[in-house]
């Protein structure tokens, strides 16, 4: 499929105008999801890792010191642009692409990694994809984080969730939503047993700590696609409530950094 897909055209709406704010609120993948995919791969060393959905590179340069060779895979130029400015990792570069339609070659992969980003894609077209670029005994893995994360204010999760509720009723009246191309993501280990894609397949929840504070939670709500288009639509952020969650996180939190806990949901296909 072209990269221009009018298909996926309403999805590349929704990933542009925020990449800073996304790349620099969101996580990284969790610390341990390396490893755990190296011991099912069965390799000593990752060769290279190919990307999916890279977006801002985040994803992408968590493996720039893991594998010898990274590349991301976006079709959203605006995520794409943000990415090549931010990674100074020589062997992490980004091209066009979709997760159906790489232009890689065969068994040309070791690790085939999508973080945050497969509800976005087509299963059966992303599933077969990744098998035709891993080489055999290669992992196909996707992680996804519940949100929000555990930041210890019960008060803040609550006016962030509070928030996340006002997005989803407004978007359904506004339709801001319509045309998207989404799937799931609690089917996704489901349609990849049913692909037929892989020898074996596992979802394991993986724990990950980073840091932050009142201004980042309010950030994360900011990176998300759904707050970005009722913006894009001409709703304030005290329509959405994002100033009852600023207020209520400055009070619970303030400027201080604090761990976070996130849980990752990792589903792994074995080719």
């Amino acid at each position: 499929m072209p990269i221009n897909s009018p298909d996926f055209s309403k999805n590349l709406e929704r990933f542009t105008g925020f990449a800073g704010a996304y790349d620099s609120f969101r996580p990284a993948p969790p610390d341990a999801l390396a490893s755990l995919i190296q011991r099912y791969s069965g390799l000593g060393a990752i060769g290279r890792v190919v990307d999916l959905g890279s977006g801002t590179g985040l994803s992408s340069r968590y493996w720039a010191g893991r594998a010898t060779e990274v590349v991301g895979i976006e079709p959203t130029p605006d995520m794409r642009n943000e990415a090549a400015a931010k990674t100074r990792d020589s062997n992490v570069r980004y091209q066009p692409g979709f997760s159906h339609a790489t232009g890689l070659p065969d068994r040309s992969a070791d690790v085939v990694s999508c973080s945050q980003a497969l509800h976005w894609m087509k299963p059966e077209g992303t599933f077969a994809e990744a098998r035709r670029i891993l080489r055999p005994g290669g992992v196909f893995s996707a992680n996804d984080y519940d949100w929000p994360p555990t930041v210890g204010s019960w008060e803040a999760e609550a006016a962030y969730e509070a928030c996340m509720r006002a997005v989803r009723r407004l978007e359904k009246e506004r339709r801001t939503g319509e045309g998207l191309q989404q799937w799931e993501k609690g089917g996704h280990l489901g349609r990849m047993q049913a692909s037929g894609c892989f020898r074996h397949t596992k979802e394991a929840v993986l724990h990950h700590v980073d840091r932050g504070n009142a201004d980042r939670l309010v950030g994360v709500l900011l990176s998300q696609g759904n707050v970005m288009g009722l913006f894009k639509s001409g709703l304030t952020e005290a329509e959405l409530g994002i100033d009852a969650l600023r207020e209520v996180a400055q009070r619970t939190l303030g400027p201080g950094l604090r761990d976070w806990f996130w849980n990752a949901r990792v589903r792994m296909g074995i080719v």
